[in-house]
């Protein structure tokens, strides 16, 4: 897409820019390659500089409720230091490494409603220009996918996906946000849970698996959260009985008097108070549970059509609230 916001900071007739990304789904940790297209305006400019930034749409939690802003997460220097002379075209090939924590922004080719982009900069003549945002497609990492399809095959639900600002105690989080896949349970748990919250962190050796429950309460108990880890390597990938494993984590997450579970810090960037909990911007999406796992679908007649609009709106409007609020 042309960044025509250009033409507020440098003026009718600079320079304009498309950045084009591949059209196939990324994986956290590994690479994008692209380029940025420069089209030379009425004049010449000085190109100091060409920076790639990551971004995401974060929700954030406080004492006056929630609020959502865009948090850049990693930024890359991938060229500049030319004459962009008046009229004419110039491409700048580059190759970015995605961090481990990148979130999951599709599953099986269906949106999980994450609002994840690459946002250009370019330094012009001592001024400095944000562009439109190019949206960005994430899907999960072997060992991710593995779990998903088996909680999937163990009739969990897709509800609903969001990021949320703060950090999880405990563990060897990086970003400034985490992500949280909310699922809802088969019938053998909806006793005991309202949902299961999951969140990956993947680092070069392996995964983080932190399953949260929102536990029901009993006839003399009030509800509460009960949380949990495991640590997977990437190799476990396709030599595990994922059906069994991630069973037996939602049997201790289930079983478990307690919450949190022992030995971890609750991982809230806010305060909760146990009630309601928080909502994505794919409320109007689900994942049907059938023999081929966690598969997007359609339910009740309701299609994603809240996480079009949500993800839309980030991608064509204004951006530059970065870390800001709604």
């Amino acid at each position: 897409m042309v960044f025509t916001r250009l033409l507020g900071s440098l003026g009718v007739g600079g320079p304009t820019v498309d950045t084009v990304l591949p059209d196939w789904t990324a994986a956290p940790g590994g690479s994008v390659s692209g380029r940025v297209q420069l089209k030379g305006g009425s004049g010449d400019f000085e190109i100091e500089q060409i920076t790639l930034e990551l971004v995401a749409r974060v929700e954030a939690e406080h004492d006056d409720g929630e609020s959502h802003g865009t948090v850049a997460f990693d930024r890359f220097v991938v060229g500049g230091g030319f004459r962009l002379v008046a009229g004419a075209e110039h491409s700048v090939p580059f190759t970015v490494t995605l961090p481990w924590e990148t979130p999951i922004t599709e599953l099986y080719g269906q949106p999980l409603g994450i609002a994840l982009g690459v946002r250009t900069e370019l330094a012009v003549a001592g001024a400095k220009d944000k562009g439109d945002l190019d949206q960005l497609a994430v899907g999960p990492l072997p060992v991710q996918e593995a779990i998903l399809e088996a909680f999937g095959q163990l009739g969990f639900g897709f509800t609903s996906a969001d990021l949320e600002y703060g950090h999880i105690g405990g563990t060897g989080q990086r970003l400034p946000f985490y992500q949280e896949i909310e699922l809802a349970p088969p019938a053998r748990y909806a006793h005991a849970v309202n949902e299961i919250e999951l969140t990956f962190l993947a680092s070069p050796e392996g995964v983080e698996v932190v399953l949260e429950a929102d536990k029901r309460g009993g006839l003399f108990s009030g509800g509460h959260d009960a949380l949990t880890r495991f640590t997977v390597s990437h190799e476990d990938a396709g030599r595990q009985d994922w059906n069994a494993v991630v069973d037996g984590w939602v049997r201790e997450l289930v079983e478990h008097p307690g919450a949190p579970h022992a030995g971890h810090e609750p991982h809230y960037a806010y305060e909760h108070d146990g009630g309601g909990h928080r909502s994505g911007p794919g409320v109007g999406t689900a994942v049907a549970a059938g023999a081929a796992g966690l598969a997007v679908g359609v339910v009740g007649g309701m299609v994603a059509a809240e996480v079009v609009d949500e993800v839309g709106d980030f991608f064509e409007g204004d951006d530059e609230d970065e870390g800001g609020e709604d």
